[in-house]
């Protein structure tokens, strides 16, 4: 029969390795925030829940201390069908030296950043094989690191906390050949998120320049062509009631949780439908040249703005020179807010 062909069962392992993204941290994140107190309150199981919350108080620092990766977990099968689903690619233009540590910038967030997670959280695009030698961390939310379970499967993959805290020690007490990887635009940006859209939040996003003047690390500007593609973002018009009620909801989940809240669609389990998957479009995630960075103990602003400036300077220059190749026209402009 046709649908179990092998080229049908790979589709269906590329599609379900996408498929269990949200249910797997919705899971994950509903076991501990649920049974912990019901365990604790309400069943003979109590203990279970204070060794869960005594191990958490204990293990507290660690995910701001470099974490706990797993080289098993991230080359785990599941990865590269998540990469071809799309697929992901990463591309090397220079050669990262393993003598220095670096801030490699990301840019655009897009609606989840596949291309981030896929190509510096996981092996399946080959980030060792590309950049020998340099041990990549992924910045998020802080928060994700208060929940049992969830923490310790994100720290499997060398996920940390972008936080000043965890990102300068891994920067200056980790040795040489680290690299943080920060998507600078921040989940304020995934509300610009449109196809054919290349607009980014970074004039006043100044922190990880200062963040390397302060360390000595190098900055990396990197894009991910092709990350706006995957889902299509409504926003309804203005002055309308649901334009109102969606404003209100992305106002209040961001209060809340510190994440803004898109409404967007994709495909759904077959390619010709409706639903929340993203469409099978390729990202392409480039990385660009470093930027050699002085280290001052307590760079002044007109320091950091010039740097902040160079930095602009060289991600422009490395969207300009690739656009083309993965899809922009000609004419099309970073366009930096």
């Amino acid at each position: 029969m046709a649908f179990l062909s092998r080229l049908d069962l790979h589709e269906c392992l590329q599609t379900l390795s996408v498929l269990q993204w949200l249910p797997v941290y919705v899971f994950l994140g509903a076991i501990p925030i649920i049974l912990i107190p019901y365990f604790l309150m309400f069943t003979k199981f109590w203990i279970l829940s204070v060794l869960a919350l005594t191990w958490l108080a204990y293990d507290w620092n660690t995910h701001s201390q470099g974490g706990r990766r797993s080289a098993w977990v991230r080359n785990w099968t599941l990865w590269k069908y998540f990469q071809n689903y799309f697929p992901i690619k990463l591309v090397k233009t220079h050669d990262i030296s393993p003598e220095h540590n670096y801030i490699i910038a990301n840019h655009p967030h897009g609606i989840v950043s596949y291309g981030v997670f896929i190509n510096f959280a996981t092996e399946a695009s080959g980030f060792s094989r590309i950049f020998p030698g340099i041990t990549p961390s992924v910045g998020t939310l802080e928060g994700i690191f208060w929940i049992p379970i969830v923490r310790e499967y994100v720290m499997s993959m060398g996920v940390c906390p972008v936080s000043e805290l965890a990102l300068k020690y891994l920067l200056t007490q980790k040795g040489s050949g680290n690299a943080v990887v920060i998507v600078v635009g921040g989940a304020a940006e995934a509300l610009l998120c449109q196809p054919g859209a290349s607009t980014i939040y970074l004039k006043e996003r100044k922190g990880f320049v200062k963040l390397a003047l302060k360390t000595g690390a190098y900055l990396v500007p990197s894009y991910s062509f092709g990350e706006n593609e995957v889902h299509n973002q409504e926003t309804f018009p203005e002055g309308t009631w649901i334009r109102f009620f969606q404003k209100t909801f992305q106002d209040t989940f961001k209060k809340i949780l510190g994440l803004n809240f898109c409404t967007f669609h994709g495909r759904g389990f077959t390619r010709e439908s409706w639903g929340f998957l993203p469409f099978n479009l390729p990202i392409t995630t480039v990385v660009g040249e470093p930027l050699p960075i002085p280290r001052i103990k307590k760079p002044n602003k007109k320091t950091v703005d010039k740097y902040h400036a160079l930095y602009i300077s060289a991600l422009r220059k490395l969207f300009d020179q690739h656009k083309v190749q993965y899809g922009f026209p000609e004419a099309q402009e970073l366009t930096i807010i």
